[in-house]
């Protein structure tokens, strides 16, 4: 059955949103290279049906040529592979991916910033002249405070937050939904538990009278609608410029911080795994490399046989 590329593409999309969950960013990240790839066959005049695998590595060439990052074209190679292995089974078209191999990247270990660091950035919000400095410090003690995406923050609603008890203990629970739309819960702790219910209080009732339909989402900007990543990522991006560390910091960074620093402080790595939200605790595993680094260099320095 002859089909159009932007057709199968299409029909790709829909199957990734509907039948697997995937989330915006992730259904957006695959539309993207899979234009490009429309985009580059079109020009060589060529049918996507019948690609050959010396025609792949020829794209893929050209990408690399073009200045394309090792990490980038790997992504673009996983949006193919999907792709054409969809379509080998909904259209029997001939899959040229099945024996394509990624680019090997360098491991690099997550850049953790000091327990210090953080409390810095995190008190660098407490400015008068900021009529959102209730909320941004809600933000920061967030993201530290759960290890939340900045796109699991921005989706927060007021109604992901509820309390339990823990051996007789009061504890508060965050819901958040994290990629292909899994949900997880994780406890908040009591210095996030106390920005978040100043901000509740003293800020959030005036952003949403700005936009009474708007009830649910926990964070709004200055007109009452829910706060997009790249507010999320301002709020980050000022405390950085406050306390010097401009370009050590994203909204990633205080998740690394918090992997590790829960590592440092004993924490089991199958516990680390599922507040992470991680598949694999592969995945996890990156971090304990972070403290064994910090292990050797404290022996290294202390040791007087170390060398």
């Amino acid at each position: 059955m002859a089909i159009q590329c932007s057709n199968a593409i299409s029909t790709y999309l829909d199957h990734l949103t509907i039948e697997r969950g995937l989330s915006k960013n992730s259904i957006d990240s695959y539309r993207r290279d899979l234009i490009k790839f429309e985009v580059m066959i079109s020009a060589k005049k060529l049918d996507f049906a019948f690609l050959s695998e010396s025609e792949i590595s020829s794209i893929v060439g050209e990408l690399s040529v073009d200045g394309l990052s090792p990490s980038s074209i790997n992504r673009f190679l996983s949006a193919l592979k999907g792709f054409y292995k969809y379509c080998a089974v909904e259209y029997g078209v001939t899959n040229p991916m099945w024996d394509s191999a990624q680019f090997k990247i360098a491991r690099k270990l997550p850049k953790a910033l000091s327990i210090e660091e953080i409390a810095s950035l995190i008190e660098s919000t407490n400015v008068a002249s900021n009529p959102n400095a209730l909320r941004d410090r809600a933000i920061l003690e967030l993201l530290y405070g759960t290890g939340a995406r900045v796109a699991e923050l921005v989706g927060i609603d007021i109604g992901d937050i509820s309390k339990d008890f823990f051996e007789g203990e009061e504890i508060t629970i965050l819901k958040l939904r994290g990629k292909g739309s899994k949900e997880r819960l994780v406890p908040i702790g009591k210095f996030a538990l106390e920005a978040v219910d100043n901000y509740l209080v003293r800020l959030r009732p005036g952003l949403q009278a700005k936009n009474s339909q708007n009830e649910r989402a926990l964070f709004l900007n200055s007109r009452g609608t829910r706060l997009t990543r790249q507010s999320a990522w301002t709020a980050v991006v000022k405390a950085s410029e406050a306390t010097g560390l401009k370009g050590r910091v994203s909204p990633h960074v205080f998740r690394h911080s918090y992997a590790t620093h829960l590592l440092d402080g004993g924490a089991d790595i199958r516990v680390v795994q599922e507040l992470l939200g991680h598949a694999s605790v592969t995945t996890t595993q990156i971090y304990t490399l972070v403290t064994i680094d910090k292990v050797r260099e404290s022996y290294s320095l202390a040791h007087p046989r170390s060398k």
